[in-house]
């Protein structure tokens, strides 16, 4: 027989409200959010209680799979460990990164990034899972070997997001050669003239193959009504650009002028909720706070720390005027599942799947996740 679950002495964080009250969950969904303590089911303290975070873009499986140089670990042993670090920072939804194109770093060779995304596949299908994985499948552009990569995905469903990048020198992250020259000279120890044919080689590659890529790329998603993000744009230009081929997230601008027209034209503006938590960018461009204090952020993602999602809107609520807690937690749930296509889930709503976390949380500090709970069912 079903039964219900009730929490109830809880601040819920609701789309544009933080209550205090009950929920109610049943079946795996949610069947009733009332206002008022009452005096039915556990009482959880005075904990929050949020939604279940959506994440679109996180490397951070890369780590468990080559965690140093030249070195590769078991498939679904590194799946595992991701996925407990994601489910215990209160995401219940995420879209793994997979590399398709070798670019700066080298990438990764034909058959790896299909092989990882059939090992999701069967771990979440032998239940080894807490979260709900999705794929999204990285592209870089300007690669050579894009397509022939992306064909192996072509009959792969778990595909919900593609995003098309372009990390030659010269644009859009990299405008300046100041940070590239310390991403892949300095720290790779090339000497000048080294150099110099690394940044030539890449310069021609994206000349040669960007545009086309990128055009192809958006119409295979168009055909397989797969979310598309842009990645890096800098420019009105390239926004422009992005709108034209039906993108519905602007990942990382690096400028305010392309964040702002990107969430004008209702391109979902991601930044990256490390770079909310250290107040700057890694990579030296435009800080997320600056985003938000001018209303242009609308979407974080852990990128390469999963636990800063459910910190950075903490952060958000506490040290940006004019973000309340409702909208900041609304940039890891709601909104990104908005984005793309995801309609019963990332809010407190009766009748949506019962995708939520307990956090408990003293004024100022870090975040605890104590429980998360994903379709009626405990994971954490």
């Amino acid at each position: 027989m079903t039964t219900e679950t009730i929490f109830r002495n809880a601040k819920l964080v609701l789309e544009d409200e933080v209550v205090n009250g009950s929920i109610v969950i049943k079946d795996g969904k949610i069947t009733d959010i009332s206002e008022g303590n009452g005096n039915v089911g556990e009482d959880i303290g005075g904990d929050y209680i949020l939604p279940g975070l959506v994440e679109l873009h996180t490397d951070h499986l890369e780590q468990h799979y080559s965690p140093r140089p030249g070195v590769t670990w078991n498939l679904t042993a590194a799946i595992q460990a991701h996925d407990v670090q994601v489910a215990a920072s209160g995401i219940t939804t995420v879209f793994d990164c997979l590399r398709l194109g070798a670019d700066e770093d080298g990438g990764f060779e034909n058959g790896e990034m299909s092989a990882m995304s059939l090992a999701i596949a069967n771990a979440q299908g032998e239940g080894r899972l807490r979260a709900e994985h999705r794929i999204h499948l990285r592209c870089e552009v300007s690669a050579p070997n894009v397509l022939e990569h992306y064909e192996e995905f072509v009959d792969d469903q778990s595909v919900g997001l593609l995003s098309l990048m372009d990390h030659a020198p010269g644009q859009r992250q990299f405008q300046t050669m100041e940070q590239y020259t310390l991403y892949y000279k300095v720290k790779r120890g090339l000497t000048d003239e080294q150099f110099n044919k690394f940044v030539e080689r890449r310069q021609k590659q994206s000349a040669t193959y960007s545009d086309k890529h990128r055009k192809f790329l958006a119409n295979a998603c168009r055909e397989r009504n797969i979310a598309i993000a842009s990645h890096d744009d800098a420019t009105v230009d390239h926004v422009e650009e992005s709108k034209g081929f039906g993108v519905s997230v602007a990942e990382f601008p690096t400028s305010m002028e392309a964040a702002a027209a990107s969430h004008n034209a209702n391109m979902g503006v991601l930044m990256g909720a490390p770079n909310v938590v250290r107040g700057k960018s890694h990579s030296g461009n435009i800080a997320a706070r600056e985003l938000a204090k001018n209303n242009v952020l609308d979407i974080l993602s852990s990128d390469y720390v999963p636990f800063s999602l459910i910190y950075a809107p903490f952060v958000l609520a506490d040290e940006v005027e004019d973000i309340s807690l409702s909208k900041a937690v609304a940039m890891v749930s709601a909104n990104p599942a908005r984005q793309v296509g995801l309609q019963d889930r990332g809010r407190l709503e009766k009748g949506l799947r019962a995708d939520f976390s307990r956090v408990h949380r003293e004024a100022g500090s870090i975040p605890v996740v104590k429980s998360v709970w994903r379709e009626g069912q405990r994971v954490v």
